[in-house]
Order: structure tokens, then C-alpha cells, then sequence
């Protein structure tokens, strides 16, 4: 009996000192001692555990939202480069003040000289050329507009819009029953880089402004194709 109970009071210190660890989501797996973290593996320290855990439930989701985050940041700034990479939009009158073209003897290009707008810088004022920059489908319109000078005078207003010198629309009038006329043409096109538009004033028209500018040439890129 005696050894019996030597043996025991041998064995037990060994049971005892063995000190198994669990882990928090599998209960009965064995988990070395964390140095960083000792919390973790201290059994003793269950609240120590659960703030640990949610610490890092937290940073996961945090983690996530930022890289959401910026991913939809880098996507709006993508998307904002594409709009001002976009932006073509020119608007252009005649001329500032009193002042005709015409009649001509054969068709020429319409110069418009006054800037209202040129973003992009597309429309050459020096030659009345607007070359596309961009790809895309353009809105394009212009008006034109001419004073027969006198009653009864002969009035011809007559200009065509052409892209590399082919019309794509026009406006005629010849008539001798009224002082002024003035129409406008409004019309989209699909155009390609270096697509050359321009305003032709065909043969025996003429043009009149001022500074009310009656005579106008505008476009503006709704969407790129490429």
C-alpha cells in the first residue's frame, strides 16, 4: 500500500505539470504557448481571448472596406480621367463686328474668328478647321445667316458642312422677296481622328454678321468609340 501511495504522489506531480492549451474555435487541440500573444494560449485569460478575437474581426473588416475602398476610389479616378480626356466642345461666331463674305466664285472655307469656347483647342481659328481628336459621335450644327443690303436686292445664303471636303449637310436659300434670311442645321456624325470639319460657302453666297454673331459653327463630342 505504501508504495502504491509513493507511486501516485510521484506520478501526480507529472500529471498535474502537464498543462494542455486549446485553441478558441477548436476545443481540444493543442496550441504551443504564443509570445506575442499570450493571452491566446492562457486559458486563464478567456476575456483577454474574445477582445483578441474581435480585435482581429475588426481588422479584417476593416482591411476589406479600405481595399473596397480603394478600389472604387482608383475606378471614379479612371472614370473622371476618361471625362476630361473627353472633353471636345468648340462654339465660334463670324465675326465681332459688321462685316461680309461674298459672293464668291468658288466654294471657299468659312473662317470663324470669334471664340466662344474651344476646350480641347480643336478648331483652328486661323483656317476655320476643326480636327477631330477624339473617336466618337459628334453634335455638330451651324447657322448661317446674310442681308441682302436693300428691298428687292438678290439675297443668296448658301453653305454646306463637310468633313474632308464632302458635304454632310446643307443650307440654300436664293431669293429676291426679302431683305435677310438666316437657317440652321443641326446633325450627329461618327468621326475618326483626324477627321477635318469645316463650313464651305458655295459659289455666288455671301455671309453677313456683327457683333451680334447671326453666323455660328459649334460641335461637341457626346461619346468616344475608342
Amino acid at each position: 500500500m505504501k508504495g502504491n501511495v509513493v507511486v501516485l504522489f510521484c506520478v501526480l506531480p507529472l500529471v498535474l505539470g502537464q498543462q494542455k492549451t486549446y485553441s478558441w474555435d477548436g476545443p481540444g487541440q493543442t496550441l504551443a504557448p504564443d509570445p506575442i500573444n499570450p493571452c491566446l494560449t492562457d486559458q486563464e485569460s478567456c476575456g483577454c481571448c474574445v477582445m483578441q478575437k474581435k480585435k482581429w474581426q475588426l481588422q479584417q473588416y476593416l482591411n476589406s472596406s479600405m481595399n473596397v475602398l480603394e478600389d472604387s476610389l482608383a475606378k471614379a479616378q479612371n472614370t473622371l480621367k476618361n471625362i476630361r480626356d473627353n472633353r471636345v466642345a468648340f462654339s465660334v461666331g463670324l465675326t465681332d463686328k459688321r462685316r461680309c463674305i461674298g459672293p464668291v466664285k468658288l466654294p471657299i472655307n468659312v473662317v470663324y474668328q470669334s471664340i466662344f469656347i474651344n476646350i480641347g483647342e480643336a478648331y483652328n481659328s486661323t483656317n476655320g478647321v476643326f480636327t477631330v481628336p477624339r473617336s466618337g459621335v459628334y453634335n455638330l450644327a451651324f447657322t448661317v445667316f446674310s442681308d441682302a443690303g436693300s428691298p428687292g436686292a438678290p439675297l443668296a445664303v448658301c453653305a454646306s458642312i463637310r468633313k474632308n471636303g464632302v458635304a454632310l449637310a446643307a443650307l440654300r436659300e436664293i431669293y429676291d422677296q426679302d431683305q435677310e434670311d438666316q437657317a440652321t442645321a443641326v446633325l450627329l456624325a461618327q468621326l475618326s481622328v483626324g477627321d477635318r470639319i469645316t463650313i464651305s460657302l458655295q459659289a455666288g453666297c455671301w455671309l453677313c454678321d456683327d457683333q451680334n454673331h447671326y453666323n455660328t459653327f459649334s460641335g461637341f463630342l457626346l461619346y468616344a468609340t475608342e
